[in-house]
């Protein structure tokens, strides 16, 4: 039997049996069989190599550094879409009008009309206020359409003549307006009418709003009272409509400014 010479073997000596005779024996001795096994070291090296670096499989090596790269990838794309929110939001705040801040002036009476840029997207609105009259006019009411907080844009004009305001756009407007008036006799039968009316080319005047105001006197002797009326709504104008307050009774009139106003914007 052939043996595999590359890996050492314990020698084997034959003793033969006439005490140590210096003739060798004639017979050819016979060969002891061996098996090859690989050394503990080549074995503990070829299991090593087949782990991969640190004892971890290059398998799950890279599994592990692709969930890295997907982590990674994820966390920079939401970083993306943060930042691009950011621009966004930005850019809506430069872009942003600033129509329905100064619409809110223009009802509390804050706007200034001298410093409104005449342009053609000014919206039709006007907001005059109450005047002291040294006569009563029997129509409609006067009123003061140039001293702050009044004014008057986008085309929407102030008649002298009959106190009216004239749009020059048809569409729809919110129309509104208040009266304040003081009674100095006032008894339980004292009442007043406030109204709202428009003047149309070619027809006659149609009255939009009304208020009868009365019973808000108290049942005790006669002595100084005070009562508003306040009208508004969302209705339609044609183009040179002319619309306007009147009031049963005028002379009673509050003389502030701030307690007699009448305004209309486009909506």
């Amino acid at each position: 039997m052939s043996c595999d010479q590359s890996y050492p073997f314990p020698q084997v000596f034959l003793v033969d049996g006439h005490g140590g005779s210096s003739q060798h024996s004639a017979q050819q001795p016979n060969l002891v069989p061996c098996w090859s096994f690989p050394p503990p070291q080549e074995r503990v090296k070829s299991r090593g190599k087949s782990r991969g670096f640190m004892g971890v499989s290059p398998c799950l090596a890279m599994i592990v550094l692709m969930l890295f790269l997907l982590v990674f990838a994820a966390l920079g794309f939401e970083a993306f879409q943060i930042y691009k929110m950011q621009m966004e939001l930005k850019e809506m705040k430069k872009l942003e009008p600033e129509t329905e801040f100064i619409t809110a002036e223009k009802q509390i009476g804050g706007y200034e009309p001298e410093l409104q840029r005449q342009s053609k997207d000014d919206r039709p609105a006007a907001h005059v206020t109450g005047r002291i009259e040294t006569k009563t006019f029997p129509g409609t009411l006067r009123w003061e359409p140039k001293a702050r907080p009044a004014f008057t844009s986008g085309g929407v004009a102030y008649q002298v003549e009959d106190g009216s305001l004239q749009v020059n756009e048809s569409g729809l407007y919110h129309i509104y307006s208040r009266v304040e008036l003081i009674f100095k006799n006032c008894d339980p039968t004292s009442s007043f009418l406030h109204s709202v009316s428009v003047r149309q080319t070619g027809h006659s005047p149609l009255k939009l709003m009304e208020a009868y105001r009365a019973g808000f006197c108290s049942k005790e002797l006669r002595h100084s009272w005070t009562t508003e009326s306040y009208l508004a709504s969302a209705l339609k104008l044609q183009k040179y409509d002319k619309v306007y307050v009147t009031v049963s009774h005028p002379q009673l009139l509050s003389h502030a400014h701030y307690a007699n106003f009448f305004g209309l914007y486009k909506i």
